[in-house]
């Protein structure tokens, strides 16, 4: 295993991908579960829409159309286990929660009043640029520029 100056672990994902141990286990374990559970969904969807396509163009029957998205879909979830353990990418997720974990959150009432605020705005300047369109395109078409 390669360190630099940091001490951190800089070892290549490839090397890896083949340990079983978990990086840190105390630490971050949430963002990580979360992070894990989002690739899987990809890999997922990905071997889902794989297996439909796979079904078009290989004959009924065949042994390939299950069997292609199943092996993609074994290896996709242990690169995503994996990742979420390789060391530079786990401390990221480590830090990501420790200032997650920092944040203050509002209450209720102050989220709803914001939330009122944005939609408000939001509202204001989709009538607003609304008029400035039509308001325009009148004027375009009054002097001819567009038909």
């Amino acid at each position: 295993m390669s360190r630099d100056i940091a001490g951190t672990n800089n070892a290549p994902l490839t090397s890896e991908l083949f340990h079983t141990k978990v990086y840190k286990p105390n630490q971050g374990r949430i963002v990580r579960q979360l992070t894990a559970l989002a690739i899987w969904v990809v890999v997922a969807l990905g071997c889902w829409s794989l297996y439909a396509t796979l079904r078009g163009f290989l004959p009924a029957g065949s042994m390939l159309i299950p069997a292609i998205p199943m092996v993609t879909l074994a290896i996709g979830l242990w690169i995503g286990y994996r990742l979420v353990n390789w060391p530079q990418f786990a401390d990221f997720l480590i830090a990501v929660e420790a200032e997650m974990n920092k944040v203050t959150w509002p209450a209720k009432d102050e989220l709803i009043r914001a939330s009122v605020v944005v939609i408000f705005t939001i509202f204001f300047l989709a009538v607003a640029l609304f008029l400035f369109d039509v308001i325009w395109q009148f004027i375009f078409n009054f002097l001819g520029v567009t038909s």
